[in-house]
């Protein structure tokens, strides 16, 4: 196979011209394994809410600062590894992220009280937070532009794998035993185990190598990429620069004149999406056994709710590419709010199933494009910053959203809880068709 030269391109449209080669597919399962145990820790949260409020005879209001704490964490995180991700690499935060979450959580299975679990949950949520939007903007910095939207979305879908083995293990292990939620958490040291393989099989940035001055290791990636589209059989050719998202690369703040807006877009969305979703699925299998059901049941019901995730993200991922994404994002929006409203009214085990796995199907479809969305919006040198930033302040609706709702179903039930729910999913919706729409659109420099 033969190609043409490369002078006239940049090493950026290199890339960008480039099929999906095996070493993006290597890079998307790396990262995409890295984001399931993300997943998969936090699901286990909501099933071990459940079983130590039966086991340590917690309240409700105690069991909400468990996954608080870890909320506080991630807000932390997310917020300080897209910074930190600027600075020192995506690869390095990213491996680091996973270590620290990954130790912590193995390290909660020897908690002995609600004090130093929440302590231990606090540290867990550092990793994990700070591990979220680096990984996507590592993603979203190789994938090629004409797919770039999809590869993220596809990234964000093994946090469906994630939760699914999260849900998995809560009806198996953590409602085996008395002890089967730290059994549960031993399992999540899987992670920084990991992380090990993660640093070295995975590729830095090319922008951020660029953007350092470290050209040779630059060069060297995009090599590498060019090389492995060449053996698959590609044959690749000069093409004309694609258009640039627009963003100016000169801009050094998120909040700059330019920026402002998409900015605090961002942020409305991550703000109302994190409320709902957490306010929800964290709950979901405490409410069940509130209302009657037993730990087992509740917990089978869940996992059933959860499967209804892969297709969602896999409507999402095609649709991304097809819509757009401001379009995408809002019509899964829209759904969830609708799916939100009829779970609150549910009250037959067939309602809680449909309308739980209609919320599940059109939310996650939702967090797959908001992910794909937020890294198009900044230049380079701010991008880690930017989607970091959003993140760190959604994560802040997903410390309320755990201890709002003891009071909330005190005071006016379920029915209300979720149209509370709704209305935010309805609000992000209408912040997501102000978004400029980057579809097609190469990364702005």
């Amino acid at each position: 196979m033969t190609r043409t030269t490369t002078s006239q391109l940049s090493r950026n449209e290199r890339l960008d011209r480039l099929p999906v080669t095996p070493k993006h597919k290597k890079l998307l399962w790396g990262s995409g394994i890295g984001w399931a145990l993300d997943a998969m820790d936090v699901g286990l949260i909501s099933f071990i809410m459940a079983a130590l409020a039966v086991h340590w005879n917690l309240e409700s209001t105690q069991t909400s600062w468990i996954a608080t704490a870890g909320f506080v964490g991630m807000a932390l995180g997310a917020t300080l590894g897209g910074l930190l991700a600027d600075k020192f690499g995506r690869r390095h935060i990213f491996t680091l992220t996973l270590l620290v979450y990954g130790i912590a959580t193995g390290a909660s299975a020897l908690a002995t009280g609600l004090g130093v679990l929440i302590a231990l949950r606090f540290i867990v949520g550092l990793g994990l937070g700070a591990e979220l939007p680096v990984a996507s903007t590592l993603i979203s910095e190789f994938a090629p532009r004409n797919v770039r939207g999809r590869m993220v979305v596809l990234l964000e879908a093994f946090w469906a794998a994630g939760w699914i083995a999260a849900a998995v293990i809560g009806t198996f292990v953590v409602g085996a035993s008395d002890s089967g939620w730290r059994w549960a958490l031993a399992i999540g040291m899987v992670p920084a185990l990991y992380a090990l393989y993660v640093r070295m099989a995975l590729p830095e940035s090319l922008r951020y190598l660029e953007a350092k001055d470290r050209h040779d290791e630059a060069e060297e990636v995009v090599s590498t990429f060019e090389a492995s589209a060449i053996a698959d059989g590609a044959v690749l050719n000069d093409a004309p620069a694609p258009a640039e998202v627009d963003a100016d690369p000169t801009d050094t703040s998120i909040w700059s004149p330019t920026l402002r807006a998409r900015t605090a877009a961002l942020w409305v969305i991550w703000f109302c999406i994190n409320l709902s979703y957490y306010g929800a699925f964290i709950w979901i299998p405490s409410l069940l056994v509130t209302d009657g059901f037993t730990l087992v049941r509740s917990f089978t019901f869940t996992l059933i709710i959860t499967l209804a995730q892969l297709p969602g993200y896999a409507a999402a991922a095609w649709l991304i590419e097809v819509w757009g994404r401001r379009i995408t994002l809002a019509a899964f929006l829209v759904g969830s709010a609708f799916s939100a409203g009829a779970f609150g009214m549910a009250d037959t085990e067939v309602t809680i199933i449909v309308a739980g796995c209609f919320l599940s199907f059109f939310n996650l479809g939702a967090w797959g494009a908001l992910y794909a969305i937020g890294p198009e919006l900044y230049p380079t040198h701010i991008r880690g910053r930017g989607t970091g930033a959003a993140a760190g302040f959604g994560r802040i609706a997903s410390i309320i959203s755990p201890l709002i709702v003891p009071p909330i179903l005190a005071a006016a039930g379920a029915p209300w809880l979720f149209v509370l729910f709704a209305a935010a999913f309805a609000i992000a919706a209408i912040a997501a068709f102000t978004l400029p729409e980057n579809k097609g659109k190469a990364l702005a420099d």
